[in-house]
């Protein structure tokens, strides 16, 4: 099932994507939600972030092809940094360009896992039952901040600016991440192809792993890594992310 988030004549709602409707829920998105009988057309709703997360934590170097072409050794566990839930925006949504930086801001096409169910220190055998789904998300970086002060690594105000965590356009609940190939496309011109399976911690180690370090809760989002063809965007440049399966993530920066 796709699920999706939106606001519809004024009020923000939740429900199944089919086709080309919304079949409203009431509830939780993540605990027993109960449809309302009400369809409404996906022409005719503003797209709302697919959650609401408390956390969102990303992946640095989890892809063999990025690593093996710019040498970087295989990680012994999974390189861990935090966005700033406040960067999280919505497909369709601009990507703003930042007020306070002036140097060159770089797409990255990922995989999102979204938990469905608190996730304190569990197996990776277990660790199914705690996604809830996955979605397309957008990693977007301010390079130069990166490494700007050889004395501190700011990944945190690199990758947290507004709007800097596009995510959806939907959760799909039913796909296979090891069956699947992202794509990213800039200005119509595809940058990036991968295949998803080429993790060196798929996604439910993922979980597994992450939630031995910091619980997570219903709606949280784990982007696990990029691969080759990361670059710089200009401003007016649309990037769109594409599984098959969910669907395509689309946002103009600036």
């Amino acid at each position: 099932m796709k699920w999706m988030r939106f606001v519809h004549a004024g009020h923000a709602g939740f429900g199944t994507l089919e086709g080309d409707v919304v079949h409203r829920h009431d509830g939780s998105m993540f605990d027993a939600p109960r449809p309302t009988g009400e369809h409404v057309p996906v022409a005719d709703v503003e797209w709302l972030p697919p959650c609401e997360p408390r956390l969102v934590a990303a992946l640095w170097n989890n892809f063999r092809a990025a690593a093996e072409k710019n040498g970087w050794a295989t990680p012994a566990e999974p390189l861990v940094f935090l966005k700033s839930p406040g960067s999280v925006t919505a497909h369709g949504r601009p990507i703003p360009v930042p007020a306070s930086y002036d140097g060159r801001v770089a797409y990255e096409g990922e995989l999102a896992i979204v938990i469905g169910r608190r996730a304190r220190a569990v197996s990776a055998a277990d660790a199914a039952a705690h996604v809830f789904g996955y979605t397309c998300a957008n990693d977007v970086t301010a390079l130069e901040l990166l490494n700007r002060d050889a004395s501190f690594a700011q990944w945190t105000r690199a990758k947290s600016f507004d709007g800097f965590c596009p995510l959806g356009p939907v959760i799909e609940t039913d796909f296979d991440p090891a069956a699947a190939t992202l794509r990213t496309l800039v200005g119509g011109r595809e940058r990036q192809q991968y295949a998803l399976a080429d993790m060196f911690f798929p996604p439910l180690e993922l979980v597994s792993r992450l939630s031995h370090d910091m619980t997570l809760e219903p709606g949280d989002v784990i982007l696990c890594g990029t691969s080759l063809g990361v670059l710089p965007m200009k401003p007016g440049t649309t990037v769109e992310v594409v599984v098959d399966g969910i669907g395509t993530l689309a946002n103009t920066y600036g």
